[in-house]
């Protein structure tokens, strides 16, 4: 009985146990990039974790000697049997050059977006899926200065080869943040200043005067996916409900293009 009872003691508590599970999963993540750019981004990034380099002659001879001392020492792979090297998808626009890494960590929620100078910027995606849309908007994010684009955990792009190849090097730069609980997220950043702006066609404000509102103060603008929009809770948790507006009966942006006008109308204000 007793050696029962210290059993049970010693057992530790569900939630403890998926805790540790889930640092282990994240520890053992790994991401293949590829396309010449990316990986010479990545490359380049000191920050980055770089664990295997698979090339085609052709692709080390592009990427030269100086960049490729900055990676491990490349598998140089006969282009005929790339993909039994690189677990790449079949669809992939490799151009011969596809390198392993660690996700990379950018910090905490508080230490990317708050202090610092000028008027701060955040980019916030409600469950948008579409690694195109994620990697362009990292671009946008990138050349118009915000601080981040943040995204929950679940129901959103992870970082993989094709949003690293759509962000055209952003990714290397430009903090995408995953966060456990995207409301969660939105109210630590009100606590910092920032006013909320959901995007939403069918709001009675526009961007640009919600903008003139807002003033100096930080702005985080607020986008949901394509078709679905903004989550009820998302929707309650925003300062205001802005739209973009448009000429005509109809109009309507997808959700990377809306970014950019976004951004720029924050970032000129």
């Amino acid at each position: 009985m007793l050696g029962n009872r210290k059993a049970g003691q010693l057992k530790k508590p569900t939630w403890v146990i998926e805790k540790e599970r889930a640092k282990r999963a994240a520890a053992a993540e790994t991401v293949w990039l590829f396309g010449l750019h990316a990986v010479r981004d990545a490359l380049t990034n000191p920050a980055r974790d770089k664990l295997r380099l698979v090339l085609t002659k052709n692709a080390a001879d592009r990427l030269g000697p100086d960049v490729l001392s900055l990676g491990p020492a490349p598998e140089i792979v006969d282009p005929r049997k790339f993909d039994t090297h690189a677990p790449l998808a079949p669809d992939s626009v490799h151009q011969g050059a596809a390198l392993e890494v660690k996700p990379l960590a950018w910090g905490g929620l508080e230490e990317v977006c708050a202090g610092g100078e000028g008027a701060a910027l955040v980019v916030l995606l409600d469950r948008v899926t579409d690694p195109h849309n994620v990697g362009a908007i990292l671009r946008s994010a990138e050349v118009f200065g915000a601080r981040a684009v943040i995204a929950p955990a679940r129901h959103s792009a992870p970082e993989t080869g094709a949003l690293a190849k759509t962000a055209s090097g952003a990714l290397e730069r430009q903090p995408y943040l995953r966060v456990g609980n995207l409301a969660e997220a939105m109210e630590r950043l009100r606590a910092m200043g920032y006013v909320l702006l959901g995007l939403d066609g069918e709001a009675d404000v526009t961007l640009a005067g919600a903008l003139a509102e807002a003033g100096t103060r930080p702005v985080a603008l607020v986008l949901g996916a394509e078709g679905p929009g903004l989550r009820e809770k998302t929707r309650e948790t925003c300062d205001r409900l802005v739209k973009i507006p448009f000429a005509g009966a109809f109009g309507s942006l997808n959700v990377s293009n809306a970014a950019v006008v976004g951004l720029y109308a924050a970032s000129t204000r």
